[in-house]
């Protein structure tokens, strides 16, 4: 994994250095290649965790806050990482608060268009949290719908790179909410119902449901690993560290008590930064 990542940085330094002489506006979109004659681009493509929705002062999308592409000083995002070793690097937030594996393909599209170098997805949260089990994304389907995205950007963006992130621990949410007032009082306005609705019930029925959901989330994650091997060299995942992290809820907004806060994006940019991951 050091190989690849020294290699990512190399050419982002080549890239930079060819960009001197630049004024730092990007061409048409047309080639499928990275240019040494512009800035080297990255994109996020997923769904309101990296759009870093609550993460600020109010409870909206927030994507300066973004774990992946946030350009705000307040977040160590991997773009303000790529950007502190070439300084004209640029970055496209494509995630839509809401968005399911099903809009993971335009996404891609989006990112082809913007013609870039690195890419990081995380989906999957919303089609498990869905009004009930029965309404969860099946797994063969939301495989070919990843394989899809996957496909457009190998076959637009060849040399790309390309970052797989797992599928943060809802369960573990549950763990740590269902004792808190606050945080069931959020859930109860209908987050994240085949996980979350009635959270204090030890009903049998209500136990099955969620271990139905923490194992829908964990087949989700295999398939994401599976296909980014399928993908070839230019893809990695993030080995499952976002999945298990054992986050607090202190790492999460006060509104919802779903979304990560500024501490939670801080944290997720940490824990999948490739130079923090070993392959």
């Amino acid at each position: 994994m050091r190989r690849w990542h020294l290699a990512i940085l190399a050419v982002l330094s080549l890239l930079a250095l060819a960009c001197e002489g630049t004024d730092g506006a990007a061409p048409a979109p047309t080639s499928t290649s990275p240019s040494p004659r512009r800035p080297p681009t990255m994109a996020a493509l997923g769904d309101s965790i990296t759009a870093g929705y609550g993460s600020c002062a109010v409870y909206v999308a927030c994507s300066r806050n973004s774990w992946s592409a946030g350009g705000s000083d307040d977040v160590d995002s991997h773009y303000r990482r790529i950007k502190a070793r070439s300084a004209k690097a640029k970055a496209r937030n494509l995630s839509v608060p809401g968005a399911e594996s099903e809009d993971l393909r335009a996404q891609a599209a989006n990112a082809v268009d913007a013609r870039a170098d690195y890419v990081t997805i995380l989906i999957g949260a919303n089609d498990a949290c869905a009004p009930d089990t029965d309404a969860m994304t099946g797994v063969t389907t939301f495989r070919n719908r990843v394989d899809a995205a996957l496909d457009r950007l190998k076959d637009g963006l060849p040399r790309a790179r390309v970052l797989i992130v797992s599928i943060p621990d809802l369960y573990r949410l549950w763990e740590l909410g269902h004792t808190s007032p606050a945080a069931v009082a959020a859930w109860d306005r209908g987050i994240c119902p085949s996980m979350l609705a009635r959270p204090t019930s030890t009903a049998a029925a209500d136990e099955r449901r969620r271990a139905a959901v923490r194992d829908r989330i964990e087949d989700y994650n295999t398939q994401l690993t599976r296909a980014c091997r399928a993908y070839g060299k230019r893809c990695r995942t993030d080995g499952g560290a976002a999945h298990r992290v054992r986050f607090s809820l202190d790492l999460v907004n006060k509104v919802d008590y779903f979304h990560p806060n500024l501490a939670g994006q801080n944290t997720l940019a940490d824990v999948t930064w490739p130079g923090r991951i070993t392959w």
